[in-house]
């Protein structure tokens, strides 16, 4: 390819306007509904979950708010535990930890596992290969079990979970950024980069990462509900947050002895939390790959 063509695609790919593709696929995110009724989802529990830090009906963790065991009411619309803690302040205190912790372990998944993926895919040969197959070394234990392992090993706590539910996710993040490099790194304008001189770590942070970060979006959010459901899986069985921390899986955890005597509230009401907010993430984590894959607005057409 002669020089003066490959500077002309390079020069071309650096007056792209990334922020007109942003707005468009802003417009069409709004205009999409099951993106639009998951971000509505994520917004309530966020919203909840920081309200509690300025008001809630009753502090999360006082004892005493009201009779023990009382059903749902006007009072307490959620009912109370067995220590009289109002469950309606407890959920959306419930809210601000599990989101967070959500938010912690997908960053955590992505700040490690998208460089090892592109690094993997961007030189291949034997660098490539170790990476990735320590990332099937991962990813050949069940994910939950990987998960406690670790949980385990680190000590029961907040943290502890959010680390190994972090650490489970790096090797999604590096395969799909794995698939992306491969691809990438074949197209025009990283052949041009290279035929300008440009070094190997600025192509791949000035070419690739930016062009290979859609799919990776869409697993964030995605990401997030699972997330959610692992830490709160590992709280329910002692070896995430603890008690008396507000935190869904610890809730449903102090009333799974309940079910039977009829106290059904005490595990619905954080049960439901987890099931809707694990579908929001789904359904906007949906939403962004019909509006940011170019394959599937055309074939939609």
């Amino acid at each position: 390819m002669p020089k003066t063509s490959t500077v002309a695609i390079h020069t071309q790919a650096l007056r792209a306007k990334p922020e007109h593709k942003a707005v468009s696929a802003f417009s069409l995110l709004l205009r999409n509904p099951s993106a639009m009724v998951g971000a509505a989802v994520i917004l309530f529990w966020t919203l909840g979950g920081i309200a509690t830090l300025l008001w809630s009906p009753y502090p999360p963790n006082m004892t005493g708010a009201g009779p023990l065991l009382q059903p749902p009411s006007l009072e307490h619309l959620f009912g109370t535990d067995n220590f009289g803690r109002d469950i309606f302040s407890r959920v959306l205190a419930g809210a601000r930890v599990s989101l967070w912790t959500g938010l912690l372990a997908v960053a955590l998944s992505l700040v490690i596992g998208v460089p090892i993926g592109a690094i993997a895919g961007y030189f291949r040969g034997s660098v490539g290969m170790v990476l990735m197959r320590l990332m099937d070394m991962l990813l050949a234990f069940p994910s939950l079990l990987l998960a406690m392992t670790l949980a385990v090993a680190l000590g029961p706590g907040l943290s502890s979970a959010m680390i190994a539910v972090g650490i489970v996710g790096i090797p999604e993040f590096a395969r799909i950024m794995y698939g992306q490099t491969v691809s990438l790194r074949e197209k025009d304008y990283v052949e041009a980069s290279h035929a300008i001189g440009l070094k190997d770590g600025a192509i791949l942070f000035r070419h690739i990462l930016p062009n290979g970060i859609v799919p990776i979006i869409v697993r964030c959010a995605l990401g997030m509900g699972y997330a959610i459901l692992t830490a709160a899986a590992l709280s329910f069985i002692g070896l995430g947050a603890q008690p008396p921390l507000a935190e869904w899986g610890v809730m449903i955890s102090d009333g799974r002895g309940y079910i039977i005597s009829g106290e059904w509230w005490m595990t619905f009401f954080p049960g439901f939390a987890i099931a809707t907010s694990i579908l929001g993430f789904n359904l906007f984590g949906d939403g962004l790959r019909d509006v940011l894959d170019p394959r599937l607005r055309t074939s939609a057409r």
